[in-house]
C-alpha cells in the first residue's frame, strides 16, 4: 500500500487495494488530485469551499476582529459524552475564525473523520455520478448538520454509527428492512457464477434454493450486521454520502422510497466495482439527474397530464386508471416486481451483474415496467372489504338477536309457534349472514387487487373455505324446513341435534370472522414465517407494539363497550320489538282491492311495514355501538386526564403557586449546572421574558405587568434582593385573577395552560448546546402574507358592513386599547424629539386629538406608524406574518434558555453586549432553522413581494425555498429549479433579486398532485437537523411553549442513546424499541369568531384533537398528524416523505403520512402539555366547505390502499380503535341521516296502516277488549309503542354528540363553566347545526364514492359577519340538503296527518333545520329590509342568463350540479370562462346506473305502492276506486309532456323569430320567460286537478304529492343520466336555444345534434326551475315568521355572536341616494312578495276551505 505522506502521486488508481476488502481509508491521494487541480482555480479553491460559502454561517462584519476575548469560556461541566465544545480558537482556515460552523464536530473532538475528508467524498461521489454542484453543497451541509446535532449530545464516533445504522444498516433502517424483503441477499449471495438465469425470482417457498442453511434469514441476518460491523467509518460515511446525493436531486421520486432504495444500492454497487474505481474523467454535471430521476419523473407526469399545444393537461383519468406513486413504489418491493424491469432490447436489468446494473439503468423502458397494484375503484364495495369485521359483528349478531325474537315469522302456517329445531335453525342463520359477508367481501377483493401478483392464490383459497362453510352453516335450515313441512311430522330427535349443532358451529363462524383479520386467514400477510409475505409485512403490516399497560386498556375499552351495547341493544331494541313482530307477523289485510293487482299488494301492506321495521332497527342497532364507543372513550380520556394531572380538581391554587419552582425542575436543565445561583434568579428571567413578550404583544396593560414582574428592591443591608410578583403570592383567594389579567383575555388563558401544562410529567430536557437540532417547515401557497392598509381600513362590499380593523377592534377591545396607549407613547417620544410642540400646547391638547389613534390606530400616515397598524392587525387574523413572528418564538426561547443557563457566558461577555448577542445568536442559528416553502415566491406581485422582503428583513435567520424557471428555447421544456435564498442573501445588483444560496435543478415541474404536499416535498432537501414540525400557514406560537421544545424533543426518546454500537454483537438489543415517527401536539383554535359558530367548531376540534386523541394515543390508535406536529425526519423521509400526493386520492395528505408512518412500524405519540393557535374562518359557508373538504377526503381515503391494509392487517382490538377513531365517525353520520330518512318511510307505512284501517281498543295492560272481534279490527297499538323508543333512539343519538364537550369542559374548567357553555349552546340552537353538518358530512362521502370530485359552489369567505343573499346560499346547500329535507318534510306531514304523537316534535324539529340551517345562521337574515332586497336578488337569479351568460344564475346552478354525471366534453376550446367548471372525470356508469337510475325507480315504487295501498279501500259512497296507477301516472307524468309540448312549440317560433328580431337583446329572455312561466303553471294546474281528484282530502293529496314527486325526480334523473352526452363546458347551446340562432356558436358539426340534446335538458330543466321556484317560495314563507317578530335582528344576533346589542355590530351607513333606492325597491318588492305568497296559499287555503261548494261532474275524472 502506498505511504500517504509520500507526496503527490501519479494520478492512476487511488483505490490501489483489490477490489472488495472494505478497508481503503485512504483519503490523502484524493486530497492531493483536487490540490493540484485547485491551484489552477477551480470553483473551490479552498477546500472548505462548501462550508465557508459567502461567509453565510457567520455574516457579521465584525467577527474576524477580536476573536480573542471570544476564547477561553470553555470550562463547563458535561455528561461524559460531551467534550468541551465551547468555541475556543481553532485556527480554522477561514477568515472569520469566531466560530467552526459545526462546533460538535471540531478537530478537537476525535472525530473519526475530519470536515476536509467529507467533503473529499462529496466532490469524489460528485464527478464519479454527475450529481448538481449546489446538490452537492446542499447535502454536504444537511449532512454535516445532522452529525453536528447528534455529535453534541453523543460522541462523534457514535453520532456516525447510529447515522449510518438509520439510514443505512440498523434496525429499523427503510433500506435494509427493503434489502430483505426483496430478497436481494439471495441475489448478492448466489451471484452470477452458479446461476446466470436467477431462478430465485419465484419467491421462495421454503427450501427452494438452500444450500447448507447459508441462505437462511436468521443467518442472512447475522451476515449483514457483521459486514456493516467491519465497515469502515469511511466508508459508512461514504454509504451516507451517496444516499443523500441520490435523494437530494430526486424530486418527486422521493415519494417512491423503495424505487430510491434500488437506485442507491445500484448506485453502491457501481461505485464500489473497479471500473468505476478506475474512470479518472468526471462525468458531467446534471447526469444522474438527466438518466436516473427524468425517465422516472416524465413516467409520473405522464399518467396524470398529457401535452397539448405545449401546455400540460390533465387527463381525464380516475385513481383505478393511474399508476400511481404507490404503485410504482410496490413494484420494488417483490423480487417478482424486480424480474420486470426490462431495458430496451428486453434483456432483464437482474441478468447483469450487479455492479453493472447502475450504467444500465438510464436504458430501461419504465412505460413496460410498471402496473397497477391495486385499484382505487370508486364504490362503497370498500366499506365492505376494510370493515367487513364490523358489518359481522353488527348484522350477524342482530340476526341472533331478531330471529330469536320473531319465532311468527318462520312458524308454519298452521301453528301459533315453530318446533324448537327449527327455532334453533334459524337463529343459526346468523352465522351464514356473516359467512355471507365474508364471501361477499372476497368477490370484492378481487375486483381490487390484481390477479397477476402473488396474492390472488390465498383469496381463490378462500373463497372455496367459506364457500363451505357456508354450506355448513346454512345448509342444516334447508334440512329442518323439509323434514318440518312433510304432512306427517317425525318424532325423531335429529333435525333437533342438527340445529343445536349448526347453532353452535355458526356462533363459532361468526366470533372467528367477526374476530380475526381477514388478511390473515388462509394465508397469514401479518405474522406469517414464508417469506413470499414478508414484503408485505414489511411495509405493510409492522405495527408498533404497545406496551402491556396501553394493550390491556385497549382491550378493556372494546370489552366494555361491546358489553354494554350487545346488553342494551337487546333490552332495548330487541326484546322490546317482539311485541310488534308478534302482532304483525300474521296480518293480512281484509277488504283490499285493486283494478290491475287485486289485492296481491295491499293485502301484504302489513309485511311490507315490518321489513321497513327491521332494516330500521338494524341501523338503531349500528348507532348504539357509536354511542357507547363515546361514552367509554371519554370515561377513559377523563381517567387519562386525572392519571397525566390535567385536571381542574388538581388543586388549582397550587397551580400558580408551585409554577416557579416547576419552571426551575422542568423546563431547565439544571443537572448540570453549578450551584451558585439561586433558582429564584433563573426562574425569574425566564417568567420576565415571558411577560415582557405578551406585553409587546399587547395582551398586557403596562400595569398588569407591573404585578406579574419579579422586581429587584434594594434590602435593608445595602444588598439586591429578588421579590417575586404578587401574583403567585396572592393565589389562596380563588379567582383574583381580574387584578393581573384583562378578564377572560388571550393572557390569562396562555399563562394559565402554561402553568397547567407543567404539572404533567416531561421529558428532562438536554443543555441547549447538546440539544438536537429541529427545523420548522412551512408550506405556503398564496396565503396572506401581511395585511395591506386598504384591506384593513376599507370594506370589501356592501354586505360586509364593517371594515376589517374595526371588526378585529370588537373582537379584542383590551388589545386595541393597550396599542393605542403604546403608539401614543412613541408618537409623543417622536414629538418630543422633534421638538415641535411646547409643553403648555400639550396640557391645551383636548381629547379630539386622540381620535386618529382610537380609529385607526396613528395619526400621521408616515409609514412606521401604518406599519404598526397594519402589523397589530395581521397579528390577529390569519396571516403568514403571524405564522413566521410565531415561529420564531423558538429562537428566542433558544437564546433565552442558552442565557439562563450559562451565567458563566454573560459574566465572560461582561458588559459587551453585542458579543454576547452574537454568541446568542450563533446557538440560535445552530439548533433551530426555519424554512418556508414558497412555491410561487418568483410569481408574486409587487405587494407580495414587499410584504416577502418585509418578512425576510425582519428575520434575517428565516429561509425561504421557492420555484425557480428558467424558458427554454422554442418548444422545449422550461427548467425548474428548487432555489434556496434567507436574509443574509446577498441582492443581485442587476435583477434587484437576491443570490441563491443553493439553487438545484429539478427533472420537471413538480406540482403534480395537489399541490401542498408538493410544495413540501420540494423544499424538505433545506431542512437541517433531526426533527421537523410542520406548521400550516394559519398557525402561531407562543414565546412560553416555545421554552418547551427540548421537553418535546425529548419526545422522542433519542436523548439517552446507549453507547454500544448499533452493530456490534450485542450491542443491537439495545437498539430494539420502535423509533417514534410523530409526535402530536395540541391546537388551539384561536378562531376570529366569537359566537355559537365558532364554538362549535373549536369545541369539535377540542374533543377531535384532545379528548379523542388522548385517549387514542395511549391506546395506539392515533394515525392522524394535525399540523403542529413533530416528525422523526430521518425516518419520514426514507419511507416516503411528510406527506402522500397522488392527485385527489390524498386529498387530506397528512393523515395519510401517519398511516404510512404506522404500517412502517412507526410509534405515533400524543403529548399534553405543548399546543400552537391554529385558526380557522368560522362562518357558516366556510365551516361547511371545511365539513365537505373532510368529507370529500375521507371518501377518498376509503379507496385507499392504507384503509384497506389496516382494515385487513389489524388485530381486532386496535381494529376497532382505528375504525371507531376514523371512518366510524363518518360512517356513523352517514347512518344517522340513513335512520332519519327510513324512519320517515316506517312512519309513511305506518301511517297508511293507521289510516286505513279500524285500530282495536285495549285495556290498560295492553290486552284488546272484548267485542270488537266481529268488526276486523287490528291490533297495532305494540307497533306506536316501538315508534316512540325509535325516536327516542334517534334522539340520544344526536344528543350524545354534546356529551364529550361537556365533559371535557367539565374536568377542565369545572362544572358552572361547562354548564354555561352547554346551556349558551342550546339557547343558540346548535343541534339545529348538529343536524345539519351530519347532512353534509354523510352527503359529501357518498358523493365522493360515487362520482369523485368533490364540486361545490363557494360561499365566498369574508368574516363571520358578512351577510350572504339568499339565492347563493340555496344554490350552495339545494342539492345536499335542502331537496331532501323538504321530501322528508312532505313525508312528515303525511304522518302527522295520519298518527299524531306528541314525540313528532323533534323530529320536525331535525327535518326543518335540514332546510332552514342555512338561513338561520346567516348573520342580519331576518331585518326586513335584506329580506325583501334578498327576495328580488332569488327572482332575479332565477331568471337570468339566457341572453347572456352571467356568472350566478338558476341556469349555472343547474349546469353544474348536472355535469357531475355528464362529464365535460374533452378540451375543446381554451374559454376563460371555463374555469367555472373544474376537470374532474366523468363518474364511472356502474355508480350511475346504481345511484342514479335503481336507487330512484326503488324510491318511487315503495312510495306508489303505499298510494296504491290508501285507494285499494272502497270510498265513502261505498264503490270501488278507480286504477290509483293511471291516476298517478297521469299527473307525474303530465307536467313533462306538458313542458315538451310548450317547448316544441317556442321552438320552432324561435327558430323563425330570432333572426328577424336580431336587434333586439331581450328577445332570448322574453322567450325563457314564457316558458318558465308556462311549466310553472303547467306544474301549479295539475296539482289542482289532483286534489280535486282526491275530492280535496288533505292527507291523500299529501301522500299522492310525495308519490308524483319521487317519480319525477326518477324521470329526471334517468333522463340526465341515460339520454345525455357530455357537456360542453361553455353554455353557446342555452343561449342558442332561446335565441334560435344556431350558427356562429363555435359547435362545429354537432350543430345539428345538439338542438336534440338540448331538448331532452330542457325538458328537464323546466320541471327543475318550476320545482326550484315553488321551494324557494316555501323557504321563505317559513323564514318571513320571524322577520315579523319586533326586535328579531338584535335578537338573532346577540344569539349568533353572543355580543350584547350595544357591542354589536353598526347597521350599514347609505348615502340619501341610496336610501331612497332601497326604499323603492322594498315597497315594490314588498307588495309583489305578497301578491305571488298569497296567490300560492290561496292555491291550498281556498279549496280546503270552500270543499263542499266546489263540485264539478266530469265522467273522464270518474275513471282516473
Amino acid at each position: 500500500m502506498a505511504n500517504p505522506a509520500q507526496g503527490p502521486q501519479p494520478p492512476s488508481n487511488p483505490f490501489s487495494n483489490p477490489y472488495g476488502q472494505q478497508n481503503f481509508y485512504q483519503q490523502q491521494p484524493i486530497r492531493q488530485e483536487y490540490d493540484n487541480e485547485s491551484e489552477i482555480g477551480t470553483p473551490y479553491a479552498s477546500t472548505t469551499g462548501l462550508a465557508a460559502n459567502q461567509q453565510y454561517y457567520d455574516s457579521n462584519p465584525f467577527s474576524g476582529r477580536d476573536s480573542a476575548s471570544d476564547a477561553g469560556h470553555g470550562s463547563r461541566s458535561y455528561a461524559p459524552s460531551i467534550n468541551s465544545q465551547a468555541s475556543q480558537p481553532y485556527g480554522s482556515p477561514f477568515a472569520d475564525s469566531a466560530s467552526h460552523p459545526y462546533p460538535a464536530w471540531s478537530p478537537e473532538r476525535q472525530i473519526p473523520i475530519s470536515m476536509e475528508e467529507i467533503e473529499d467524498i462529496f466532490l469524489d461521489l460528485t464527478q464519479k455520478f454527475g450529481f448538481q454542484r449546489d446538490s452537492m453543497r446542499n447535502m454536504f451541509d444537511f449532512l454535516m448538520h445532522s452529525l453536528d446535532s447528534r455529535a453534541s449530545r453523543m460522541s462523534p464516533n457514535q453520532a456516525l454509527l447510529t447515522l449510518h445504522a438509520d439510514y443505512i444498516g440498523g434496525q429499523h433502517a427503510n433500506y435494509r428492512k427493503w434489502y430483505f424483503a426483496a430478497q436481494l441477499n439471495l441475489d448478492d449471495a448466489v451471484g452470477q457464477t452458479q446461476n446466470p438465469g436467477l431462478q430465485r425470482l419465484r419467491s421462495v417457498r421454503g427450501g427452494a434454493v438452500k444450500t447448507a442453511g447459508s441462505k437462511h434469514l436468521d443467518s442472512a441476518l447475522n451476515r449483514w450486521r457483521n459486514a456493516m460491523n467491519n465497515m469502515s467509518q469511511y466508508d459508512r460515511l461514504r454509504q451516507i454520502a451517496l444516499y443523500l446525493l441520490c435523494w437530494g436531486e430526486a424530486g418527486n421520486v422521493r415519494f417512491v422510497p423503495e424505487c430510491l432504495c434500488f437506485i442507491f444500492k445500484c448506485a453502491d454497487d457501481y461505485y464500489r466495482s473497479p471500473e468505476c474505481q478506475n474512470s479518472m474523467e468526471p462525468v458531467q454535471e446534471g447526469l444522474y439527474l438527466q438518466t436516473i430521476i427524468k425517465p422516472l419523473y416524465t413516467f409520473m407526469r405522464d399518467q396524470g397530464y398529457e401535452v397539448v399545444e405545449g401546455k400540460f393537461v390533465r387527463r381525464e383519468r380516475d385513481h383505478d386508471q393511474i399508476i400511481g406513486y404507490d404503485d410504482i413504489n410496490q413494484l420494488f418491493w417483490y423480487p417478482e416486481g424486480l424480474a420486470r424491469i426490462v431495458l430496451e432490447n428486453n434483456t432483464r436489468l437482474v441478468d447483469i451483474s450487479p455492479a453493472k446494473r447502475y450504467v444500465n439503468l438510464r436504458r430501461v423502458d419504465w412505460s413496460k415496467v410498471f402496473f397497477k397494484t391495486y385499484f382505487e375503484k370508486r364504490s362503497t364495495a370498500h366499506l365492505l372489504v376494510n370493515f367487513n369485521r364490523v358489518w359481522i359483528l353488527h348484522i350477524a349478531i342482530y340476526w341472533f338477536y331478531t330471529a330469536f325474537n320473531s319465532p311468527k315469522v318462520y312458524a308454519p302456517a298452521n301453528t301459533q309457534f315453530p318446533s324448537p329445531a327449527m327455532t334453533w335453525s334459524a337463529t343459526a342463520l346468523g352465522g351464514a349472514v356473516a359467512t355471507m359477508i365474508m364471501l361477499l367481501a372476497t368477490i370484492a377483493e378481487f375486483m381490487y387487487i390484481p390477479t397477476t401478483w402473488n396474492n390472488a392464490s390465498h383469496l381463490t383459497t378462500r373463497f372455496i373455505f367459506l364457500l363451505v362453510i357456508l354450506a355448513l352453516t346454512g345448509g342444516p335450515t334447508v334440512y329442518i324446513a323439509y323434514v318440518e313441512s312433510r304432512p306427517n311430522p317425525t318424532t325423531s330427535q335429529i333435525p333437533l341435534i342438527v340445529g343445536i349443532v349448526q347453532f353452535f358451529i355458526s356462533i363459532v363462524a361468526t366470533i372467528v370472522f367477526g374476530l380475526f383479520p381477514s388478511g390473515r386467514m388462509f394465508g397469514d400477510r401479518v405474522a406469517g414465517k414464508s417469506r413470499k409475505y414478508m414484503a408485505s409485512q414489511t411495509f405493510t403490516a409492522s405495527y408498533p407494539e404497545l406496551t402491556r399497560s396501553a394493550r390491556t386498556a385497549s382491550i378493556m375499552l372494546w370489552l366494555l363497550v361491546f358489553g354494554c351495547k350487545f346488553a342494551e341493544s337487546y333490552f332495548f331494541l330487541t326484546s322490546s320489538f317482539s311485541s310488534p313482530i308478534a302482532v304483525m307477523a300474521r296480518t293480512t289485510v281484509q277488504g283490499c282491492n285493486d283494478k290491475i293487482f287485486g289485492n296481491a299488494l295491499c293485502s301484504n301492506q302489513v309485511p311490507f311495514t315490518l321489513t321497513i321495521m327491521y332494516i330500521m332497527d338494524l341501523i338503531l342497532f349500528f348507532l348504539d355501538t357509536y354511542l357507547w364507543y363515546i361514552i367509554w372513550v371519554v370515561v377513559f380520556s377523563v381517567g387519562r386526564s386525572f392519571s397525566l394531572g390535567l385536571s381542574i380538581w388538581t388543586p388549582w391554587k397550587d397551580v400558580f403557586s408551585r409554577l416557579p419552582k416547576r419552571i426551575y425542575a422542568k423546563l431547565l436543565a439544571t443537572a448540570e449546572m453549578e450551584v451558585k445561583y439561586k433558582p429564584k434568579v433563573l426562574v425569574s428571567q425566564i417568567w420576565n421574558a415571558i411577560i415582557i413578550s405578551m406585553y409587546r404583544e399587547h395582551l398586557l396593560g403596562i400595569d398588569h405587568v407591573q404585578r406579574l414582574l419579579y422586581h429587584q428592591v434594594d434590602g435593608p443591608d445595602g444588598r439586591r434582593t429578588l421579590n417575586a410578583p404578587p401574583f403567585f403570592l396572592n393565589q389562596k383567594g380563588g379567582n383574583s385573577n381580574n387584578t393581573f389579567f384583562p378578564a377572560n383575555g388571550e393572557a390569562e388563558r396562555r399563562i394559565s395552560f402554561f402553568a397547567s401544562s407543567l404539572t404533567t410529567a416531561l421529558p428532562e430536557p438536554l443543555p441547549v448546546d447538546a440539544m438536537p437540532t429541529f427545523t420548522v417547515l412551512v408550506p405556503h401557497y398564496s396565503e396572506k402574507i401581511l395585511l395591506s392598509l386598504r384591506e384593513i381600513i376599507r370594506e370589501e362590499d356592501q354586505n360586509t358592513r364593517v371594515t376589517l380593523l374595526e371588526y378585529l377592534k370588537q373582537l379584542h377591545s383590551v388589545e386595541w386599547d393597550n396599542f393605542v396607549k403604546d403608539t401614543k407613547i412613541l408618537a409623543g417620544e417622536s414629538e418630543a424629539l422633534d421638538g415641535t410642540s411646547s409643553i403648555n400646547e400639550k396640557h391645551a391638547s383636548s381629547k379630539a386629538d386622540d381620535l386618529p389613534f382610537y380609529c385607526i390606530g396613528f395619526k400621521t400616515s408616515s409609514p412606521e406608524y401604518t406599519l404598526r397598524t397594519r402589523i397589530w392587525a395581521s397579528l390577529r387574523a390569519q396571516t403568514l406574518y403571524r405564522t413566521v413572528s410565531g415561529m420564531m418564538n423558538y429562537s428566542k426561547a433558544i437564546k433565552l434558555l442558552y442565557r439562563v443557563e450559562n451565567p458563566a457566558i454573560v459574566s465572560m461577555f461582561g458588559g459587551n453586549t453585542e458579543k454576547l448577542e452574537r454568541e446568542l445568536e450563533r446557538m440560535a442559528r445552530r439548533k433551530f432553522k426555519f424554512a418556508i416553502s414558497m412555491q410561487r415566491f418568483s410569481k408574486f406581485n409587487k405587494e407580495e413581494q414587499e410584504n416577502a422582503e418585509f418578512l425576510l428583513r425582519a428575520y434575517p435567520d428565516m429561509q425561504i425555498a421557492y420555484l425557480d424557471e428558467e424558458v427554454g428555447p422554442k418548444g422545449s421544456e422550461p427548467r425548474l429549479f428548487s432555489t434556496l435564498i434567507d436574509g443574509h442573501s446577498e441582492i443581485d445588483e442587476v435583477t434587484g433579486k437576491r443570490k441563491p444560496k443553493f439553487r438545484i435543478e429539478l427533472p420537471g415541474n413538480p406540482i403534480l398532485g395537489d399541490g401542498k404536499s408538493d410544495n413540501q416535498n420540494h423544499a424538505i432537501i433545506f431542512y437541517r437537523g433531526e426533527y421537523l414540525q410542520l406548521i400550516d400557514a394559519n398557525q402561531d406560537n407562543y414565546l412560553e411553549e416555545c421554552l418547551k421544545i427540548r421537553n418535546i424533543l425529548g419526545e422522542f426518546e433519542e436523548y439517552s442513546i446507549s453507547s454500544q454500537s448499533p452493530y456490534a454483537q450485542w450491542g443491537h438489543k439495545e437498539f430494539k424499541k420502535s423509533p417514534v415517527a410523530i409526535v402530536g401536539t395540541r391546537e388551539y383554535i384561536f378562531s376570529e369568531n366569537i359566537g355559537v359558530l365558532g364554538d362549535i367548531a373549536a369545541g369539535k376540534e377540542q374533543t377531535f384533537g384532545t379528548m379523542t386523541a388522548r385517549a387514542l394515543a395511549w391506546i395506539g390508535g392515533k394515525l392522524h398528524y394535525g399540523h403542529p406536529d413533530f416528525l422523526n425526519a430521518l425516518f419520514m423521509t426514507t419511507r416516503g416523505g411528510v406527506s402522500k400526493a397522488q392527485k385527489g386520492l390524498h386529498l387530506n395528505e397528512d393523515i395519510f403520512a401517519g398511516m404510512n408512518a404506522f404500517g412502517r412500524g412507526g410509534r405515533i405519540k400524543h403529548s399534553e402539555y405543548y399546543q400552537c393557535g391554529k385558526g380557522r374562518d368560522l362562518g357558516f359557508g366556510t365551516i361547511l366547505n371545511f365539513q365537505t373538504k373532510i368529507g370529500t377526503g375521507m371518501g377518498e381515503q376509503m379507496l385507499s390502499r392504507e384503509y384497506y391494509y389496516l382494515g385487513t392487517q389489524l388485530p381486532i382490538d386496535r381494529f376497532l380503535t382505528f375504525y371507531y377513531g376514523h371512518p366510524g365517525f363518518h360512517i356513523n353520520n352517514i347512518l344517522v341521516i340513513y335512520s332519519i330518512q327510513v324512519f320517515m318511510v316506517t312512519l309513511l307505512y305506518i301511517g297508511t296502516l293507521n289510516k286505513q284501517l279500524a285500530i282495536c281498543q285495549v285495556d290498560s295492560q295492553g290486552n284488546v277488549l272484548g267485542g270488537q272481534q266481529g268488526s276486523g279490527c287490528y291490533n297495532l297499538i305494540p307497533v306506536f309503542d316501538w315508534i316512540r323508543r325509535c325516536i327516542v333512539s334517534i334522539f340520544l343519538v344526536f344528543f350524545v354528540a354534546f356529551l364529550p364537550l361537556f365533559l371535557q369542559e367539565l374536568v377542565e374548567r369545572g362544572t358552572g363553566k361547562a354548564l354555561l357553555r352547554l346551556g349558551k349552546h342550546f339557547l343558540s340552537l346548535a343541534p339545529i347545526f348538529e343536524v345539519f353538518s351530519t347532512q353534509i358530512y354523510s352527503q359529501a362521502i357518498l358523493s365522493n364514492l360515487t362520482f369523485g370530485g368533490a364540486r361545490y359552489i363557494a360561499t365566498g369567505r369574508g368574516f363571520a359577519t358578512t351577510r350572504i343573499s339568499f339565492s347563493i346560499l340555496y344554490s350552495r346547500f339545494a342539492g345536499p340538503s335542502i331537496y331532501m329535507g323538504m321530501r322528508n318534510l312532505l313525508i312528515l306531514l303525511y304522518a302527522s296527518l295520519a298518527i299524531w304523537i306528541p314525540y313528532l316534535i323533534y323530529f320536525w324539529f331535525s327535518v326543518l333545520s335540514l332546510c332552514i340551517a342555512p338561513f338561520l345562521f346567516n348573520p342580519h337574515q331576518f331585518s326586513f329590509a335584506d329580506f325583501i332586497i334578498d327576495y328580488r336578488e332569488f327572482l332575479r337569479w332565477m331568471s337570468r342568463g339566457n341572453s347572456r351568460t352571467k356568472a350566478s344564475s338558476w341556469y349555472g346552478y343547474c349546469r353544474l350540479s348536472r355535469t357531475m354525471i355528464t362529464g365535460y366534453k374533452k378540451k375543446k376550446l381554451g374559454h376563460p370562462s371555463e374555469k367555472l367548471s373544474g376537470d374532474l372525470p366523468r363518474a364511472p356508469w356502474r355508480a350511475v346506473v346504481f345511484s342514479e337510475v335503481i336507487w330512484p325507480i326503488c324510491l318511487a315504487t315503495i312510495f306508489i305502492v303505499a298510494y296504491m295501498f290508501v285507494k285499494s279501500f272502497p270510498n265513502h259512497n261505498g264503490e270501488q276506486n278507480p286504477s290509483p296507477l293511471i291516476r298517478i301516472a297521469v299527473v307525474s307524468i303530465g307536467p313533462i309532456v306538458w313542458n315538451a309540448a310548450v317547448l316544441l312549440t317556442l321552438f320552432f317560433v324561435s327558430l323563425f323569430l330570432g333572426p328577424m328580431f336580431d336587434k333586439w337583446a331581450r328577445f332570448a329572455s322574453v322567450m325563457a320567460a314564457i316558458a318558465h312561466f308556462l311549466a310553472l303553471l303547467g306544474i301549479v294546474s295539475f296539482f289542482e286537478f289532483f286534489w280535486f281528484l282526491e275530492l280535496w282530502d288533505a292527507s291523500h293529496a299529501v301522500l299522492g304529492v310525495i308519490t308524483i314527486v319521487a317519480i319525477q325526480r326518477a324521470i329526471q334523473k334517468i333522463l340526465i343520466a341515460v339520454f345525455l352526452s357530455r357537456e360542453f363546458k361553455h353554455d353557446e347551446t342555452n343561449r342558442a336555444w332561446w335565441s334560435g340562432k344556431w350558427y356562429g356558436r363555435r359547435l362545429g358539426h354537432s350543430a345539428m345534434s345538439q338542438p336534440a340534446r338540448e331538448f331532452i335538458v330542457k325538458i328537464v330543466e323546466m320541471s327543475l326551475w318550476s320545482s326550484d321556484f315553488l321551494l324557494g317560495h316555501i323557504l321563505l314563507m317559513i323564514l318571513t315568521a320571524p322577520v315579523l317578530i319586533p326586535f328579531i335582528d338584535k335578537l338573532h344576533s346577540t344569539m349568533l355572536f353572543w355580543l350584547r346589542p350595544s357591542k354589536q355590530i353598526r347597521a350599514p351607513l347609505y348615502s340619501t341616494k341610496q336610501k331612497r333606492q332601497r326604499r323603492w325597491i322594498i315597497i315594490k318588492y314588498t307588495l309583489l312578495y305578497i301578491v305571488v305568497v298569497s296567490g300560492l296559499a290561496s292555491l291550498i287555503v281556498l279549496p280546503a276551505i270552500f270543499r263542499n261548494e266546489i263540485t264539478f261532474h266530469c265522467t273522464l275524472c270518474q275513471n282516473i
